[in-house]
């Protein structure tokens, strides 16, 4: 028959070995990216598994002082992930705003290529439509 004990070790061992699946996921996701912020999001991620590392720690060995640290890496977890976030916010660009500033600049390149082909077309056009116009004309301004 099994005992209380022997529930208790198998689910501090059952959830130490989904912890160590989630930080290997959670490690993957950090190194594949794909943008900074997604790896922003996974550092905090780890921070939620360390704690949660911790307290299965703390509750196998009774010590309430493994309570304490937890509390003191989730408020370290959360500054950092504070000062990341407005380090993106200041300095990183994400994919999606170097795609927007992308589509912006060929929009303003296509703009000034047709303006620049109807101020050649109207160039063009007045110089054919005065054939003995301002060309024929002596420098005084008189017509001879």
């Amino acid at each position: 028959m099994t005992t209380v004990q022997d529930i208790f070790d198998l689910t501090v061992w059952v959830t130490l070995a989904i912890l160590c699946l989630a930080f290997f996921i959670t490690i993957f996701r950090i190194v594949r990216g794909p943008t900074l912020p997604d790896r922003i999001l996974g550092l905090d991620m780890l921070v939620a598994i360390a704690i949660g590392f911790i307290a299965v720690v703390g509750i196998k060995t009774g010590y309430a002082l493994y309570v304490d640290v937890a509390i003191a890496l989730g408020l370290v977890g959360f500054l950092a992930t504070v000062a990341f976030a407005r380090f993106v916010l200041s300095r990183g660009k994400t994919e999606d705003d170097i795609l927007t500033e992308a589509r912006m600049a060929a929009s303003q390149a296509r703009n000034e290529a047709k303006a620049a082909r109807k101020a050649e077309q109207r160039s063009g056009t007045a110089a054919k439509a005065e054939p003995g116009g301002a060309a024929s004309r002596t420098p005084t301004g008189g017509d001879r």
